[in-house]
């Protein structure tokens, strides 16, 4: 019998998390260690947001440099993970009958390489990326993922990485450490606490949350990742917080593992 595989969310932050040398990549990288291999990663990135539902079917899917303004060496970055383009197919048997179109341009966004450069640095994990669907509101993305629940015990690693609270206007670009926001880390607190007592239903409706969660969520990219994994977990599932901490006063680094 194949051992149930976690879920896991990841704030990826900052796309220089993937060259440099952090607490955050140091943690990503320990993770690695600690966690049973998969069979293959599905990964629903902050960064595949477009209308419908849509899969990578490619077997060798490309490295999307999907970013502006940072070093050179960032750009030369290479994750040549395979694909698994099977796993299309039973994504449409779950979600039937929603249509999931196989994609063969897209590839592996930063939101995924950035983190899994770290967590499985051989790239020797087969990885699928799953669109988001932005013309659905969060609870449609959270009921989608409870009918991904079962591939965990197929080998399948579900990734969810965004940010819990990603406001880059506020976001301090400078090289010098910034204290967060009060309000970002209330709501990050707020997060957490709410994950710990799977109040779930409350993190679905998240505008009901009030002002710290508007300003945490601008724009809801990077927190519907989250809902994925949230609706993937099972009852029954440990929780741990591999990483935590604010980057650039505005952005959480916070990571959830389910199981």
């Amino acid at each position: 019998m194949t051992e149930r595989m976690p879920t896991l969310f990841i704030g990826h932050g900052n796309p220089m998390n993937a060259i440099q040398d952090s607490a955050w990549s140091r943690a990503w990288a320990a993770l690695g260690q600690r966690l049973p291999k998969p069979r293959v990663v599905l990964s629903v990135s902050a960064h595949w947001y477009l209308p419908g539902t849509a899969a990578t079917a490619m077997a060798a899917p490309r490295t999307i440099h999907d970013f502006g303004g940072f070093p050179r060496e960032l750009f030369e970055v290479q994750y040549p993970a395979p694909g698994e383009p099977m796993l299309v197919h039973r994504l449409r048997e779950l979600l039937a009958p929603l249509p999931v179109r196989a994609d063969l341009a897209w590839g592996l966004d930063h939101g995924t390489w950035s983190v899994l450069r770290h967590v499985f640095p051989g790239a020797d994990v087969p990885v699928v990326q799953l669109s988001i669907d932005e013309t659905k509101a969060p609870d449609y993305h959270f009921e989608l993922a409870r009918r991904l629940a079962p591939l965990r015990d197929e080998g399948v690693l579900i990734l969810g990485s965004g940010n819990v609270v990603h406001n880059l206007h506020t976001y301090a670009w400078g090289r010098h450490p910034a204290q967060p926001f009060e309000w970002a880390a209330r709501f990050e607190a707020r997060v957490r606490g709410l994950v710990g007592d799977h109040d779930y239903g409350a993190l679905v409706d998240y505008a009901a949350l009030g002002r710290d969660a508007e300003l945490s969520i601008p724009t809801p990219e990077h927190y519907l990742p989250l809902l994925y994994v949230l609706g993937a977990s099972a009852k029954d599932d440990v929780v741990d917080f591999p990483t935590e901490g604010m980057d650039g006063g505005s952005i959480s680094m916070l990571s959830i593992q389910f199981g």
